[in-house]
C-alpha cells in the first residue's frame, strides 16, 4: 500500500518518491482490453464453433490473447500489418479447435467484424476515473505511452470515456516501442517533468515496470490479477487504487 499526499504545485510525496508526473501504459492498465477482446472474439467466432462450452471459449481467448503475442511481436518489428497479425492470432485459436478459416472473403469478413465488435466493448477500469480525479486535483499531469499507433489508441482512449488524458505516446510517435528509452521520455517531455520524477504504470512487468525504470523513470507493475513473481524486486501494486493509498 503506498500513501500519496500532495502539498499543492503539482507535487505529489509518495513511497515511490517525489511525483510531479504520471504515465500509463492503455491495454489492460487503463482499458479492460481483454474483455473487449474476448467478448469480441465470441460474438465473430460462435457461429464457426458452435456448441463450444464456457471452458473452450476460456481456452479459445486465452489463445488468441495471451498465447499468439509473437505474431504482435513480428507487427511492432514491422513484419506484418495489425490485421495480419491480428488474423493470425484468430486462425491460431480457431485452429486449436479445428476450424481453419479460409483465405479471402471469409478471413476479410472475419477480421472487418472482429475489429467493429471489439471497439464496441472497450471500457476504462472502475478504479481509473477515481485516479485520475485525485491527480487533477492535485494538480498532477498524467498521459499515456503505448505499444500501438497513437490514432488507434486516441480512439480507444475516447471510446472508453477518457478524453482527458491529452498526452498520448504511440510507437510512431517516436519510431520505437517500448522499451526503448526514447519511447518513455517522450512522454515525459510531453508532460514537463523529468524521468526522475515521473511515475510509469503498467500491467506489463517486463515492457512497463522494468522497462521504465531503465529508461530513468518510477516504474511501477500493476499487478491486476495477483500473478505470482518471486523475481520482481521493483514496486507493483494489485490496482490504481492502492497508488492513492
Amino acid at each position: 500500500m503506498t500513501a500519496m499526499r500532495g502539498d499543492g504545485g503539482g507535487v505529489l510525496h509518495t513511497s515511490f518518491g517525489v511525483i510531479r508526473g504520471v504515465l500509463f501504459d492503455i491495454d489492460d492498465t487503463l482499458v479492460d482490453l481483454e474483455f473487449a477482446m474476448t467478448t469480441a472474439l465470441r460474438d465473430v467466432s460462435e457461429h464457426l464453433l458452435p456448441g463450444l462450452d464456457q471452458v473452450g471459449w476460456e481456452k479459445f481467448g486465452r489463445i488468441f490473447t495471451h498465447e499468439t503475442t509473437h505474431f504482435y511481436d513480428r507487427y511492432l518489428a514491422g513484419e506484418l500489418t495489425f490485421n495480419e497479425q491480428r488474423l493470425l492470432r484468430g486462425r491460431a485459436a480457431l485452429g486449436h479447435f479445428g476450424v481453419e478459416l479460409e483465405e479471402g472473403e471469409e478471413s476479410h469478413a472475419w477480421v472487418t467484424s472482429y475489429a467493429a465488435l471489439q471497439h464496441g466493448y472497450v471500457r476504462a477500469f472502475e478504479d481509473v476515473a477515481p485516479l485520475l480525479d485525485a491527480l487533477d486535483a492535485a494538480g498532477i499531469p498524467y498521459g499515456a505511452v503505448s505499444n500501438n499507433v497513437h490514432d488507434y489508441q486516441r480512439a480507444k482512449l475516447d471510446t472508453a470515456g477518457l478524453q482527458r488524458i491529452r498526452v498520448l505516446v504511440g510507437t510512431d510517435t517516436v519510431g520505437v516501442p517500448k522499451p526503448d528509452p526514447a519511447i518513455y521520455l517522450e512522454g515525459v517531455r510531453l508532460l514537463g517533468s523529468s524521468a526522475r520524477e515521473t511515475l510509469y504504470v503498467g500491467d506489463n512487468r517486463l515492457l512497463d515496470a522494468e522497462g521504465s525504470t531503465a529508461a530513468g523513470l518510477l516504474g511501477v507493475w500493476l499487478n491486476r490479477t495477483r500473478e505470482t513473481e518471486s523475481a520482481f524486486g521493483g514496486h507493483q501494486v494489485g490496482s490504481l487504487a492502492q497508488l492513492l493509498g
